[in-house]
């Protein structure tokens, strides 16, 4: 963890809260954005077992991965895509212009260092698009900044990392279930930027409460 470089110190005192003033006078949203991949082999959980022996987890053998990407801003809003291949600067250009779709305000991304995310195209694009005032990238090392990974941490451990998934389809309705249950809780989304590492994106911190 670089909790304490120099450029995460940076990026605490001084380019977020300068990112968060253009947010404002702006009447920008922030989205933390991140991509990941999905297998449907993931367990998560405890259980009882006799003393002395390892408990063992019912599995089909069967095997699923999807990639997806998300964004969560700390209005508590979250948008997603599920990628059936590759991650790469098409399919990040794809996934900005429908964070656009439904917002009649600036959008302003926060992104890890992916080459995809600091591509041409991608920068081509930004430049095309007025309503996108930038994508801004996190100190590299540094994933316990971004809110975003606690979507994934929920998807495992909340949902499909305690069900027994026996087809692709079944695994495709479980991540889709998922998502679609954490994009309706606003409180849990908020709740991702109120952590230890995150705390400091908290919309809270900024309006003094």
């Amino acid at each position: 963890m670089a909790t304490g470089s120099k450029k995460v110190n940076d990026w605490l005192t001084r380019r977020y809260p300068e990112l968060r003033k253009e947010a404002e006078e702006q009447n920008a949203v922030i989205y933390f954005a991140d991509e990941a991949s999905i297998r449907s082999d993931y367990h998560s959980g405890t259980t009882w077992a006799h003393r002395g022996r390892t408990p063992i987890v019912p599995a089909t053998g069967a095997r699923f991965s999807i990639n997806m990407i998300s964004a969560v801003s700390g209005e508590g809003t979250m948008k997603y895509m599920t990628i059936p291949g590759r991650f790469n600067a098409d399919v990040f250009i794809r996934f900005l212009k429908q964070l656009l779709k439904g917002h009649d305000r600036p959008v302003i991304v926060v992104v890890d260092g992916h080459p995809a995310h600091k591509a041409k195209k991608v920068q081509n694009y930004l430049k095309s698009e007025s309503r996108l005032l930038g994508i801004h990238v996190l100190p590299a090392y540094s994933p316990e900044l971004n809110p975003d990974e606690f979507v994934w941490g929920f998807l495992k451990s909340g949902c499909i990392g305690r069900m027994i998934l026996r087809t692709k389809d079944q695994f495709l309705k479980a991540i889709s279930s998922g998502l679609k249950k954490l994009q309706r809780s606003q409180g849990i989304i908020l709740g991702f930027f109120r952590a230890e590492h995150t705390a400091y994106a908290c919309l809270e911190t900024f309006s003094g409460s």
